[in-house]
């Protein structure tokens, strides 16, 4: 019998679809979806432009993983992983395009100790965010790249999954 994976991951997918590339988060969310399936132990949300009303989810969970449009002061499309002491400094920034989002939810999760102990933010830095229902084509570009690296880290901490093509 194969060994179960005890951790209790919630990827978030967040923005405002409405917002161009600020969608970035949930477009990649649900293209990962479209491809791949997850096993039990993860949970995926729409979060939206949620911020604060997501933190009852983070509840069990021990890895948080986030996909969404980050401010890096990069060139648009560019790659984006914070974890660790890096997301430590990013939160003393605006790290997510929303207003009041994912710094105020892992500030609030920490101060009340329902931080889950691994937490990552994944993204690629946006070229527009003006009204639009679509994403820039540099950003369009790139979501495959994003949902590659949202795979790379949940395989990281052992989640294994199957390609949609491959159920039967």
């Amino acid at each position: 019998m194969g060994e179960v994976n005890p951790a209790k991951v919630l990827v978030l997918g967040l923005g405002n679809v409405l917002l161009q590339d600020e969608g970035l988060g949930v477009k990649a969310l649900k293209r990962l979806l479209d491809q791949y399936h997850l096993p039990d132990n993860v949970r995926v949300m729409d979060g939206g432009t949620l911020g604060m009303h997501l933190f009852p989810y983070l509840d069990g969970c021990t890895h948080l993983l986030i996909l969404d449009a980050v401010e890096t002061d990069s060139p648009p499309g560019t790659s984006a992983r914070i974890a660790g002491l890096d997301l430590e400094q990013a939160l003393s920034r605006k790290l997510s395009m929303h207003q009041a989002g994912v710094p105020e939810l892992l500030a609030v999760g920490r101060l009340v100790g329902n931080l889950p102990a691994q937490v990552v933010v994944c993204g690629l830095q946006p070229e527009t965010v003006n009204w639009g229902l679509d994403l820039s084509p540099t950003i369009a570009g790139q979501v495959d790249r994003l949902v590659s690296l949202a795979i790379e880290e949940l395989r990281c901490w052992g989640i294994q999954m199957k390609l949609n093509s491959e159920e039967s």
